[in-house]
Order: structure tokens, then C-alpha cells, then sequence
């Protein structure tokens, strides 16, 4: 029988023991049923076979996300102004006043995270200031990584912020010498504050949830990104929040591969929450598109350690292991795999104490359970997770904080934050993610390019090169060794025949352009079961029609999404944009400028107090 489609004239990265490389994939039925030279498979190709030239190409798998909040971040992404990538404060604040024109009353314009103020050349926010002249009347929320949100006069007013509204436990209202609020609210160290404040802004109806939700994916199928495993969040219910997702599962529409996990809602509730889902779903139900993963990555809320590395790490309280042990043994008494936030050995090491525990009665065996972060993990406890069968998701979240660890800890403590490598050599699985889209931004190749470089997104380095990967293994954790956290193993992450025919075909050579260009990597062609989902320039006319954003006044209609703004929303800054360095379409550059050292340390002004951490929720 004759493939569906037969790729070609491209460089094939398979990632596949013994034939890395390869001239040309077929596929057939949604998989990969050949890999090998152009010659031999154009050679089977039949009267309805379609043939596409790649143009010399790089191709890869297709990318996996194994740490986001693709679902919550797609209900809300049509109403977000992103400044992930964006180099320059003054260009931010350029797409801030255009959108701020477009925005009608009553709703607001929110920037929600996904930058650093140490991204742009100023090395700074804005002051509350300069947002109260950009918009004087429409509300305008700025969330900071999981550590300040930015509010105007008029969003304070929208949210009915008065010198009489009280602190909340664990949040500041900052406040002027007269006690009215300034509009800086800050995690002290609990972001609930941030998020109960972000809350109160209009929604969108859900005919513009599901709109905004295929917007973001594609968004996501523009970087390279085929698959993705969710990780629940605050305020996410099941399965109210995942109805969007879940109809376009049914109607064929997720251009994405989705494997979610249960994230608890309760406090004190815990225990409660699982077994009743327990009861619910079952791990790996649903489709090939959307499917049940297990448990967290909140299991209990007493386990969670707040990552602010301004501040001091947080004393986990003494109910945590009872409450822990509780919820690990539902877990494991229903075979269900979990994921467990921990950003510090010291948290580690007692969640280790209990799964040692539980595992003596009730052996984990066969189970995919791991930690999300471990930024701080030590080798004693990668090698009591290796012998437990446990894996560690991490991502690039000290690409965005890194300078603020080395600020509290050291150069020194830096160097192996977090220990990759001897991760790796543990033999403990070991995936990558970006715990987007608030705490760092979705792009996978900011990642990639960490990952390689060792350096955060202000251009520090933080490791040597004993800690840095190589390009290949780089790939493979975004690849098929995040396939390991969601119990398809074999299924996907490689061209390789049998499995999904996900794959991307890159804008430049990932294995042969300069370490400090990979960031600006995106995909001109991706694919989802042989089903082209993105397509840019000669492949544009491949993919599928998108209907604009909505509403229209979106900011995704006017910016897109990672540093897309068009070249008329741009600021020409004197060092955001230098030529002949600077991408004309993304606004990336290499200026000097952005090597400097970045001031943290500065705590003689307001900014330099302001510090800076994230939560995962």
C-alpha cells in the first residue's frame, strides 16, 4: 500500500538508535510507516500519495511540554498582551498604549506574566506612574513572574481596592502615606492576592474560550510544540474547566497531543478530592488527543514551597507528611501515576521520607511518579528517586530568576541549579518544560537555548560546562524522554516507524546555528499525526484556516503571540534593536547591553526591594 504523504529533501533527525539521521519520512494512517532515503521511499509513492520538498531542511520530532498550563493559559490567552521576549521596556509599553486605544469599557488590559523585568534593556518595570499615563481610565493588571502585580488607578478601582481594604494572610497591599493603595500588590510569600485580584477582570464568553484555546495552540504548534502534559492549576476544576479542551477533543479539533493531570482544589480537603476522582477517570482514558495523566502537581497544599529565592526558603509545616501520606496512598491503592511541585531538597527529602514509607507497604512499582522543579536537589536524593523508579520534570525557570539565586546563594550553588546532569547519570527519567505561561514564557526554545548555554534570559551564565548539554541530549528531554511522564514511551518523540507522525520542520538548523540564535528557532511546518497544524512562507498555503481572535479589539490580533509584534507596534530603541544583529520580524538582537551585569543587588531603590519569585499555580 502506498503512504498518505512522503516528506523529503530534508535532514531527518530521528533520534533513533543506530540511524540518527535520515533523507525522507513516509507516513500512513496518522504514523510514520517509513524512514530512509529520499530514493527508496518516493519510490512508493502512489497516484494519491502527497509528496512535500522540506527545501534542505531541518526536521525534528515534534517538541513536548512536559510542565504547562496549556489549558488554563488557553482559556484566557485571547485577552493577554504578551511580553515574553520583547527586549526593550519602551517597547512594551508602546504595545501596552496601542492596546490600551483598542481595549473597549469595561475591560481591562493584562499582561500576565511569561517576562522578566531583567529581559529588557532598562532592567526595570514600569512604574505605577508611567502605567497611569499610558491608561488613565482602562484598567491595566501586570502580573511579574508569581512575586508583584502592577495595577493603575483605574484598575484599582475596578477591583474596589481601598485604604480600608484589608491585607489578605500571606499578601501586601502596598500603600502611600496616607494608607490609599499605590497599585503595587505584592506575594508575602502566597500569590493568592495576585491571583484573586487577576479574577475579578471580565471573562470571556465560552464561544471566545474555545476561539482563544485554538489561537494559543497554534501559537504553541508555531514553535514546534506537538504535545503537551498539563499540570493542572489553582482555580482549575475538573472537568468544568477542561469542557473547552474536551469538545474540541471530540470535534477533531486539538491541534495539540494532551495529557492532563488532577490538580487538588480543597485545602484540608485533599484526600477527598482524589478519591472522588478516583472514582471519575481513570489514568490514560481518552483519545490519542486527549487523555488522563494521574494526579497533581498539587497533591497537598501543605507540601508546597513558594520558589522566591529573594527570600528565605519556607519551612514546609509539620501536618505535611500526614497529610501527604494520606493522598499518596489513595494514589497508589488506584494505580494512578502523580507528579509532586518541589523546588527544594529540603522538601525533597521529606516527601522522599513518605514515599519510602507507602512504598514499603505498597510497592510503587510500574507507577510514573516524579517531582516538577527540583531546582535544589541534592545527589543523595536523586539517587533515593532512582531507587524509588521516580522522574524529574524540570524547566527553565531559573533562565528567569537566575541572577536572584545567585544574589542568596552563590555563584557556586548556582552552577548545578538544577543538577541535570547528574540527574542523567543517576539514570533517573528526566523530561523538560516551561511551566508556562506565568512563570516563564511557553517557547521551548528559550529553553533549548538554556539548557545548551547555560545562561538566563538577561544573558548571565549561570553553569560550566560540566553542567551545559549537548544539542542532541538537549532534544531528546524534549522529546522522547518526556514521553516517560505520560506513559507513552514508544508512542511518539521520535521519527520512527509505528509511532505518531509528529514532527516540526525548523526556520534554521538547531544543530549547527550559533548557541545564541537557537531562542529565536520557531517551526515553518508542523505536523500532528501527519495532519499539518502550522505553516508559514512556502508552506503557509498547507495549513488549515484559523478564524481571527476574538473579540477584535484581542491583542492577539495586533501582536500574536512570543515577540511577534508587527514592525509598526515597535519602538526603535538604541539598543533593543541595532543592526545588523536584530531579526526584523522578532525584534531579537545581541547588543551588549543586555550582557551587562543586571543590578539586583541595588536595595537603595523601590525597585531593587521589590525582589522576585514565581509560583507554578
Amino acid at each position: 500500500m502506498s503512504p498518505d504523504l512522503i516528506l523529503h529533501h530534508g535532514r531527518f533527525t530521528t533520534l533513533m538508535p543506530g540511524a540518527p539521521e535520515a533523507e525522507a519520512v513516509a507516513i500512513t494512517d496518522g504514523r510514520f510507516s517509513a524512514v530512509g532515503t529520499a530514493r527508496d521511499l518516493l519510490a512508493t509513492r502512489g497516484p494519491d500519495t502527497r509528496v512535500i520538498d522540506v527545501g534542505g531542511r531541518r526536521v525534528i520530532p515534534g517538541l513536548i511540554d512536559s510542565h504547562t498550563h496549556v489549558i488554563r493559559g488557553g482559556l484566557n490567552y485571547n485577552l493577554e498582551l504578551r511580553w515574553d521576549g520583547v527586549r526593550s521596556l519602551a517597547d512594551a509599553m508602546r504595545m501596552l498604549r496601542q492596546q490600551v486605544a483598542l481595549t473597549p469599557a469595561p475591560q481591562w488590559v493584562r499582561v500576565v506574566g511569561g517576562f522578566t523585568e531583567l529581559q529588557f534593556v532598562e532592567r526595570r518595570l514600569p512604574t505605577l506612574e508611567e502605567l497611569n499615563a499610558a491608561a488613565p481610565e482602562t484598567p491595566v493588571f501586570i502580573l511579574h513572574l508569581y512575586d508583584r502585580a502592577l495595577l493603575n488607578g483605574a484598575a484599582l478601582r475596578a477591583c474596589g481596592y481601598t485604604r480600608d481594604t484589608p491585607n489578605p494572610p500571606g499578601g501586601e497591599i502596598q500603600r502611600d502615606r496616607h494608607g490609599n493603595p499605590t497599585g503595587l500588590l505584592l506575594a508575602k510569600p502566597n500569590a493568592q492576592l495576585l491571583y484573586a485580584t487577576l479574577a475579578k477582570g471580565p471573562k470571556l464568553p465560552l464561544e471566545y474560550q474555545e476561539n482563544s484555546t485554538r489561537h494559543f495552540m497554534r501559537e504553541l504548534n508555531r514553535l514546534g510544540i506537538t504535545g503537551v502534559i498539563d499540570a493542572g492549576g489553582g482555580f482549575q476544576n475538573y472537568p468544568d474547566d477542561y469542557a473547552i479542551v474536551q469538545k474540541l477533543a471530540d470535534s477533531g479539533e486539538l491541534t495539540l497531543r494532551i495529557a492532563y493531570n488532577l490538580f487538588t482544589q480543597n485545602k484540608g480537603a485533599e484526600a477527598a478530592d482524589f478519591r472522588a476522582w478516583t472514582k471519575q477517570v481513570r489514568p490514560g482514558q481518552g483519545s490519542e488527543h486527549f487523555r488522563h495523566n494521574g494526579a497533581g502537581e498539587m497533591l497537598v497544599f501543605s507540601a508546597a514551597d513558594f520558589e522566591d529565592f529573594r527570600e528565605p526558603r519556607p519551612e514546609l509545616p509539620v501536618e505535611m507528611e500526614g497529610q501527604l501520606e494520606e493522598v499518596v496512598r489513595v494514589l497508589v491503592e488506584n494505580r494512578w501515576p502523580w507528579r509532586l511541585h518541589a523546588t527544594y531538597d529540603e522538601s525533597i527529602s521529606r516527601a522522599l521520607d513518605v514515599f519510602e514509607r507507602v512504598h514499603r507497604d505498597m510497592p510503587f512499582q510500574g507507577l510514573h511518579w516524579f517531582f516538577d522543579h527540583a531546582e535544589t536537589v541534592s545527589e543523595r536524593n536523586i539517587d533515593r528517586i532512582a531507587a524509588l523508579g521516580g522522574g524529574i520534570a524540570v524547566q527553565h525557570r531559573m533562565a528567569y530568576q537566575g541572577e536572584y539565586f545567585v544574589e542568596r546563594y552563590g555563584a557556586k550553588a548556582a552552577a548545578h541549579t538544577p543538577p541535570i546532569a547528574r540527574m542523567l547519570a543517576a539514570g533517573v527519567p528526566v523530561g523538560a518544560g516551561t511551566d508556562a505561561t506565568r512563570v516563564a514564557s511557553y517557547n521551548p526554545w528559550v529553553s533549548l537555548s538554556w539548557l545548551v548555554t547555560g545562561n538566563t534570559v538577561a544573558g548571565m551564565s549561570l553553569y560550566g560546562e560540566d553542567a551545559l548539554l549537548d544539542r542532541e541530549t538537549a532534544l531528546r528531554l524534549w522529546t522522547e524522554r518526556n514521553t516517560w511522564f505520560s506513559s507513552e514511551s514508544g508512542k511518539k518523540g521520535q521519527l520512527a516507524v509505528g509511532q505518531f507522525a509528529d514532527l516540526a520542520v525548523l526556520s534554521a538548523d538547531y544543530f549547527s546555528v550559533p548557541a545564541d540564535e537557537i531562542s529565536r528557532l520557531e517551526s515553518v511546518l508542523t505536523m500532528v499525526g501527519g495532519k499539518v497544524v502550522h505553516g508559514t512562507g512556502g508552506f503557509g498555503s498547507f495549513a488549515p484556516p484559523l478564524p481571527p481572535a476574538m473579540p477584535d479589539w484581542s491583542p492577539v490580533r495586533s501582536f500574536g503571540g512570543y515577540a511577534h509584534a508587527p514592525a509598526e507596534a515597535r519602538v526603535s530603541h538604541p539598543e533593543a534593536h541595532p543592526a545588523p544583529h536584530a531579526c526584523g520580524v522578532h525584534a531579537h538582537g545581541a547588543p551588549a547591553a543586555w550582557r551587562r551585569p543586571v543590578p539586583v543587588a541595588e536595595e537603595s531603590t523601590f525597585w531593587g526591594l521589590m525582589g522576585c519569585s514565581c509560583w507554578a499555580f
